[in-house]
């Protein structure tokens, strides 16, 4: 059984990140979600949130393939993640050409540390290369319309969110 592993902060999940899930869950047999967890930084939500989101628009997203995925936390080095779900695949997606130049310093120093866990980039459809989940958290903070960047349940939270 081959897995992959997805890492990112996923706050909020965006449409952006729900393209790189449907092509990591057609590279793999199971796909494990890493969200990440830094103590030094605030998430708007949660790690619990935030896997509870994923579950949610995982299911209206992925129907049955849904079953295929997993979610875990992680704080320290990704490839030490990959490693511990015996993962050969860290998925990545690429918006643009700065996400390029940094992903490939990162796939290098990750096959140095771990040259069993091969990288994978996943370019953004056309349609959501643009989104990313820093300014969809901008735009919501200032009243604007996400509708088109985020799940319906995404932007219900955010709104929920917000309002505290």
């Amino acid at each position: 059984m081959k897995t992959a592993l997805y890492a990112g902060s996923f706050d909020p999940v965006t449409n952006g990140h729900l393209d790189v899930l449907r092509g990591a869950l057609g590279l793999a047999d199971k796909v494990i979600v890493a969200i990440g967890v830094h103590p030094g930084k605030t998430p708007m939500f949660s790690f619990e949130e935030r896997v509870e989101l994923l579950r949610e628009v995982g299911e209206q997203a992925f129907g049955k393939d849904n079953s295929r995925i997993d979610y875990t936390s992680f704080s320290g080095l990704v490839v030490d993640t990959a490693r511990s779900f015996s993962a050969t695949l860290m998925v990545r997606g690429l918006r643009d050409a700065t996400d390029f130049d940094y992903e490939m310093q990162m796939a290098g120093m990750n096959t140095g540390m771990a040259p069993d866990v091969q990288t994978v980039f996943l370019p953004a459809s056309p349609d959501v290369r643009f989104i990313t989940a820093t300014l969809v958290r901008q735009i919501a903070a200032m009243g604007g319309d996400v509708s088109r960047f985020v799940p319906p349940v995404i932007e219900k939270a955010l709104k929920h969110k917000l309002k505290k």
